[in-house]
């Protein structure tokens, strides 16, 4: 039984052309696409701008937390997504060698939260935002790379100007080109490449067919749970996609790749060869796999301004806070910023300058202090997930039992799990209410926007969207 209520679905905002403003989005990934969708809602003009041939999203399976799933049922599009989700049942903690630790009940918290745990392969999320975006009416240009801003001189519009020598104006530019943005070094005016972070992903698919055969293999997709495995310098994900037509796993170890490089193609004999002596379901799970790619993992730390002083630019999702995926929560976080960007600009009455520099300064304001909390909390996961054994080992995995068993005296009361608080705790597993769960999963976003906007305006004039 559900102790929080589901989401409203917002309606899409009626507004005079006085107060409609044009927004260029830069960037079709997740985290763009979910601001255009926000942005359309609120009664503005967006057009999305991608410098690729064709808008598509490539890896593999995403997590998506209840606080990010709110939002996502916000937006309209539970029933197409649900569709394409998984909802595993628990996250299961287990040691290199396949002994259990701990679990988090997920179901229990999606029902005392009132949203899901959901897994999807990336494509049919990016999908789903994509025809959102484009049924309230966002243009969409592919082909187009954006290499700077330029500002008009009245300080009320901005241009991006492409690399094909094309020009667009927008009373607002967002810039949601991810972590490699150039268009954060734009704002800086300075190089700032992402900051690697010692790690990197295997990333693969496994097709279900064989591992339902295999009897050491196929609970995996007949019980569909999220698994982390965790070992000295490295740990392992799995979870099933798609119905279970597909299973994701995601193989995290110490970063060999060159420099420069972002994505490269992976050994598989290579890859098998870090995880022996591991688990002999790893094992068996690896042998399956036909091919595989790796990928740096890398961060960037948040700036101290987000958003241009002529209030014309601004940022979004990885360009600002790329953080590792050990909290699932990169993608959650950006889809978190479109939301609050949306809210933000529903409030305006009119195009002035100063309307819309408060509007960013709220927005940033509702973002800054969070996201730099998940990419904090990201590093310490890092380090509690590739604690080689010996005693900070037992200390670890005596927590985590620890913690489970306190999360069961938390179901007597499932009210207790919706309870917000400001504090990080000392579970390792990261999602429960003691560990970053009581500020990450319960955060109310349109609360948030809603008092601090009544902070700047003293009283809230102007009705929220729901």
């Amino acid at each position: 039984m559900s102790t929080r209520s589901p989401p409203q679905v917002w309606e899409k905002v009626k507004r005079d052309p006085s107060s409609q403003l044009h927004i260029i989005i830069v960037g079709a990934g997740l985290g763009g696409l979910g601001a255009a969708i926000a942005i359309l809602l609120a009664g503005h003009n967006v057009t999305v701008l991608e410098s690729a041939s064709n808008i598509g999203e490539i890896g593999a399976g995403i997590q998506v937390l209840p606080n990010s799933s709110r939002i996502l049922i916000s937006w309209g599009l539970e029933e197409k997504l649900v569709k394409h989700a998984t909802m595993p049942r628990y996250a299961n903690m287990i040691g290199w060698k396949g002994n259990f630790l701990s679990r988090m009940d997920l179901h229990g918290y999606a029902d005392a939260l009132g949203t899901p745990f959901w897994d999807f392969h990336r494509a049919n999320l990016h999908r789903c935002l994509l025809d959102r975006a484009i049924e309230l009416g966002a243009q969409l240009h592919v082909r187009s790379r954006v290499q700077t801003i330029e500002y008009a001189q009245d300080g009320l519009t901005a241009s991006a100007v492409l690399s094909d020598g094309r020009t667009m104006s927008a009373d607002l530019i967002v810039g949601a080109d991810g972590i490699s943005s150039h268009l954060r070094e734009v704002l800086l005016g300075k190089p700032d490449p992402p900051r690697p972070t010692g790690d990197l992903a295997y990333r693969l698919l496994i097709n279900t067919k064989d591992m339902l055969a295999d009897p050491d293999l196929q609970h995996f997709i007949q019980d569909p749970q999220v698994n982390y495995w965790l070992g000295p310098d490295a740990h392992a994900v799995n979870y099933v996609l798609r119905g279970g037509e597909l299973f994701n796993m995601v193989l995290l170890v110490p970063d060999d790749m060159p420099a420069a490089a972002m994505t490269v193609d992976g050994n598989v004999e290579e890859m098998q060869a870090l995880y022996k002596g591991w688990d002999p379901r790893i094992g068996k799970i690896l042998n399956l796999c036909q091919s595989v790619q790796k990928w740096k993992l890398c961060i960037r730390p948040t700036l101290e301004q987000w958003t241009h002083e002529s209030g014309t630019f601004t940022l979004l999702g990885d360009a600002v806070h790329a953080t590792l995926p050990y909290l699932a929560s990169g993608c959650g976080m950006a889809l978190e910023d479109g939301a609050a960007l949306g809210l933000c600009l529903s409030k305006l009455t009119d195009k002035s300058r100063e309307q819309k520099l408060n509007a960013l300064k709220v927005y940033e304001e509702c973002r800054k202090e969070r996201t730099e909390r998940v990419v904090e909390r990201g590093n310490y996961q890092q380090y509690m997930y590739h604690i080689h054994d010996g005693e900070e080992q037992r200390e670890r995995d005596k927590k985590l039992k620890a913690f489970g068993d306190v999360d069961e005296q938390l179901f007597k009361n499932p009210e207790s799990i919706t309870r917000p608080t400001a504090e990080s705790g000392d579970d390792p597993l990261p999602w429960r209410y003691h560990g970053v769960g009581g500020w990450l999963l319960t955060y109310d976003l349109e609360k948030d926007v809603k008092q601090r906007w009544e902070q700047t305006q003293g009283e809230d004039k102007i009705r929220p969207v729901l």
